[in-house]
């Protein structure tokens, strides 16, 4: 295992995270985690030089915490760095923050929980946050030996990011990225703001929920086979991602021992900068693979916002395009269902057609939020 420094925290961690939304599940009840094969996964991965775990309140029905609680114990709570999340969508007021966090520490059976986030900011979240006095509540909490270091995990467009980086002197992000995401959400750009800052960036999403490894296109196979060294898709998209210096933590969600022993045995070579300019092409090459599968050709210039009845339109053309570009469905309504809300989805569309008035790539918006609502089931 090859360990990085934390960002300005100075603590060092695993490049390789255990992601704990995905834990394996028992086949006769999906709703309940498998806790005999998850804490053989989870110790196992431990035992293997993996340090650094990842929660959130609600990850399996709010049970996931409950289960690393259990998990973490006989010693394996102090081998490990501990991250969860604050709820932002279940904050509706003051007094909940506080509530959340001792069910927290409660549920985890910890006294302090080492990388306390606030959960899947977006711009409508961050200012009810703010609102709440957040800032002053995590510092509370610090001072209270509650929580030791502050972040937060991400889904918005890069001027909120930069935003919330501005705010206050966190100490980590969370963000969604890999080689099909540079320019998405905070994207490179803000890969390297946040780095700048001195802050640890943790990767989510590092194979597009599993879509990267395991549905490749048969362009896209031939593109990795003509590399002159053997190694698989997802070992493309995690080398790609420890490549950057600015990068401490990829998060894995290993719901198997197969998909762990590969993770594993990846990590081995995971250094910084140590891929050659022909490799950097071969996966160019591959994400225009990916790209030249999407159905809405939006650039995202937001010509066509802000939507009088609300609805985002370049997210929800996205997702589209993610159903296309990655042959995943279910994904695509997951993140359509959780990050967007009920006024920003395609269905609140009133089909006036300014947005069509002014696109400057010509897209038949109208036509294609109903096709959004199709694939999305709403």
């Amino acid at each position: 295992m090859l360990y990085r420094k934390l960002g300005k925290t100075g603590e060092k961690v695993s490049i390789l995270g255990y992601g704990c939304m995905r834990l394996p599940v028992l086949e006769e009840a999906p709703e309940k985690i498998d806790e005999k094969k998850a804490t053989e996964l989870l110790r196992y991965a431990i035992d293997h030089g993996v340090n650094y775990v990842d929660a959130a309140y609600s990850y399996h029905g709010g049970m996931g915490e409950i289960f690393l609680g259990k998990a973490l114990s006989d010693g394996y709570r102090e081998k490990v760095h501990l991250a969860t999340k604050l709820s932002c969508k279940r904050v509706n007021r003051k007094e909940d923050m506080d509530r959340f966090l001792n069910e927290q520490l409660e549920k985890l059976r910890t006294d302090c929980i080492d990388f306390y986030l606030l959960h899947a900011v977006k711009k409508s979240y961050w200012e009810k946050m703010k609102k709440f006095g957040v800032i002053e509540f995590l510092e509370k909490a610090r001072e209270a030996g509650k929580i030791k270091y502050t972040g937060f995990s991400f889904h918005d467009e890069l001027e909120v990011f930069k935003e919330v980086v501005d705010a206050y002197p966190w100490d980590l992000c969370q963000i969604q990225f890999n080689f099909l995401d540079e320019d998405f959400q905070a994207g490179v750009e803000g890969l390297k703001y946040a780095a700048g800052k001195g802050f640890a960036v943790v990767i989510m999403e590092p194979l597009r929920g599993g879509n990267l490894a395991s549905k490749v296109p048969e362009e896209a196979k031939k593109v990795w086979d003509r590399a002159g060294i053997e190694r698989t898709p997802a070992e493309w998209a995690f080398r790609y991602l420890w490549n950057y210096p600015e990068i401490s933590v990829v998060l894995s969600g290993m719901s198997g021992p197969e998909h762990l022993e590969e993770n594993l045995r990846i990590t081995e070579k995971g250094y910084p900068d140590s891929l050659s300019a022909e490799e950097k092409n071969l996966i160019r090459e591959v994400k225009e693979i990916y790209k030249a599968r999407i159905k809405v050709n939006c650039t995202g210039c937001k010509y066509c916002m802000p939507c009088p009845s609300g609805v985002n339109i370049p997210r929800n053309l996205s997702y589209l395009n993610d159903v296309f570009m990655l042959d995943d469905v279910a994904n695509a309504r997951f993140q359509y269902g959780v990050l967007l809300s009920p006024e920003e989805k395609a269905g609140n569309c009133a089909e006036c057609g300014e947005c069509e008035e002014v696109c400057p790539q010509n897209i038949r918006i109208r036509e294609m939020l109903k096709e959004v609502r199709d694939y999305m089931g709403e």
